[in-house]
């Protein structure tokens, strides 16, 4: 029996669940303007463990969304994370954060975009397939009228990307799911114990979120 807390903070949704098999039992989020990481990720973590009534030692492993997406949400989750896995001994997992946000569209057949918001007309995305295979990496990109063009298939776009990317993006085949916003840690469960079953864990000590960018720290002009 594992019992897996997944944390998911890489964007402004603040998310936590519990899952038990690969199987989420409980979730608890809050998607905020101001990323009210800092304030909520501990509280929620405190709360779904008392919720399913359990207590850290009996958490199997923690798992962590890496990015690409918010510096600032990222350092916290990781931060939080390595904490945890060092006090209890237990592994940590890594999960693409946009194999997350993927995880979400439930489509037959087409291709599935995840698209996080970079600002400006900037994203960080990916490409996966009906069944989750990635077929292409995630990179940073600026839309324009010929992004995505190639791609014959229905193309369904899901992320806090569409209001922006509607503008530049609007050929018959894509289609944008707009109920689909934010990665959660609800979707990690399963993606989570498919690692945890392979024994895939990352270097608690060497371990850093995927940014994509350099961030960068600019000097005041005044």
């Amino acid at each position: 029996m594992a019992y897996i807390l997944n944390i998911e903070t890489a964007t402004k949704n603040c998310s936590v669940a519990i899952s038990k098999d690969g199987k989420t039992i409980i979730c608890r989020e809050i998607a905020e303007a101001g990323y009210s990481h800092a304030e909520k990720l501990h509280v929620f973590i405190e709360a779904v463990l008392s919720e399913v009534k359990i207590t850290f030692k009996d958490l199997t492993a923690v798992a962590i969304s890496q990015g690409p997406g918010s510096y600032t949400g990222l350092r916290i989750g990781v931060s939080s994370a390595k904490g945890l896995c060092f006090a209890l001994g237990i592994p940590l997992i890594a999960i693409d954060t946009l194999a997350i946000l993927a995880a979400q569209a439930n489509i037959s057949d087409g291709l599935i975009v995840p698209m996080i918001d970079a600002r400006r007309m900037e994203v960080y995305s990916a490409i996966f397939n009906s069944k989750l295979a990635k077929i292409r990496d995630v990179q940073a990109e600026i839309l324009d009228l010929n992004s995505f063009s190639e791609l014959s298939e229905t193309v369904y776009f899901v992320g806090d990307c569409s209001e922006k990317a509607k503008t530049v993006l609007s050929k018959s085949n894509f289609i944008f799911l707009e109920s689909i916003i934010y990665p959660s840690a609800n979707e990690m469960s399963a993606l989570s114990f498919r690692k945890f079953s392979k024994q895939d864990f990352v270097d608690l000590a060497y371990f850093e979120p995927y940014y994509l960018k350099d961030f960068l720290i600019t000097s005041s002009k005044k």
